[in-house]
């Protein structure tokens, strides 16, 4: 047999599948996330700045501080 493996977006939805599941009396099991929901936010938060193109560059040849200049 297979194995499915779903990504509920929120609540109703885990839910909903919770709730389909068990009315096929299918086997399944959750777990938590073991990230900090903090850190998760900020890591998003800095995908998304790079996609949006908020972010530099550093040139490998200088120090940091004429990086920054």
């Amino acid at each position: 047999m297979e194995t499915v493996i779903v990504h509920p977006k929120n609540d109703e939805q885990l839910s909903a599948l919770k709730a389909f599941a068990k009315a096929l009396k299918m086997d399944f099991e959750t777990t938590k996330s073991p990230y900090n929901p903090d850190f998760v936010k900020k890591i998003k938060q800095s995908k998304k700045q790079v996609e949006d193109g908020n972010f530099i560059t550093l040139d490998p040849n200088k120090s940091i501080w004429e990086n920054l200049g």
